[in-house]
């Protein structure tokens, strides 16, 4: 029953949206300092780590943050202090993920896939180590013992860094939650409704009407006035002054009566 619980809760935490303010990668810029605290003195980050995450409040304690078969079963209601020290030293990498899905669990904080790498990567090499210590158990090889030996010591190497990288993202995020980041930013806005470019403007916002003799302006463009010409608009009255020229133009009337007009010669 608390296994299949167990994997409801995975199940759930898969679909969370929102992430971490740092992944594994950027951890040791986000807080230098910490992380490299984590790294030395791990089992007491773990205690604090956990003590911060439960707001204080010992109380609420529960071995391993109810996530594993022990939990609650361990007498943490008389004395969570000293189960908590106990955890956090005997049980050091379950502490580490207890409070990790702790923190999941508050804030719907997802895993990425970088952050799962990174964590598969150190499982992987802790379990190819143990299997290279019993073949060279089994064999008696001396190459193959020291080739053991220095996988085991990589595998701690790499467990010990990207445990204080996950130690360093919980604190990094516990000082979000406690706005030590100053305030929370705006949320996005909706989505502006962009106007289309093949969308034509209306023909009578912002445009004055045309003068008369002047021709109607195209959809939406150019704007009124623009290009300036030279010379325009035209004069009030229609025709314009000077036009038409008089030299000869237009031609004298035709008589109504008769053709050819007089003077014509054949």
């Amino acid at each position: 029953m608390a296994s299949q619980e167990y994997l409801n809760k995975m199940q759930v935490r898969q679909n969370y949206r929102n992430v971490w303010h740092t992944d594994l990668m950027r951890t040791i810029q986000a807080d230098t300092p910490y992380c490299c605290f984590a790294l030395w003195c791990a089992p007491c980050v773990s205690y604090l780590l956990r003590k911060r995450a439960l707001y204080g409040d010992m109380t609420r304690y529960t071995c391993c943050a109810g996530y594993m078969p022990c939990s609650g079963r361990c007498g943490e209601s008389r004395c969570p202090e000293l189960c908590l020290a106990t955890e956090v030293f005997l049980c050091f990498g379950n502490s580490v993920a207890s409070t990790r899905f702790l923190l999941q669990d508050e804030f719907n904080i997802q895993t990425t896939q970088c952050d799962n790498c990174i964590i598969g990567f150190m499982f992987c090499l802790q379990q190819l180590a143990c299997i290279f210590s019993i073949v060279a158990c089994i064999v008696g090889s001396q190459e193959i013992q020291e080739a053991s030996q220095l996988l085991s010591c990589l595998a701690d190497m790499v467990y010990c860094t990207v445990c204080a990288c996950m130690q360093t993202q919980h604190k990094v995020e516990m000082d979000k939650r406690d706005g030590k980041f100053g305030p929370q930013p705006m949320a996005v806005p909706p989505m502006q409704q962009m106007s289309r470019l093949d969308q034509p403007y209306p023909s009578t916002v912002g445009y004055p009407p045309p003068a008369y003799g002047q021709p109607p302006p195209q959809q939406g463009y150019p704007p009124a006035g623009y290009p300036p010409q030279q010379g325009y608009p035209p004069q009030q009255g229609y025709p314009p002054a000077g036009y038409p020229p008089q030299q000869g133009y237009p031609a004298p009337a035709y008589p109504a009566s008769g053709y050819p007009p007089p003077g014509y010669q054949k």
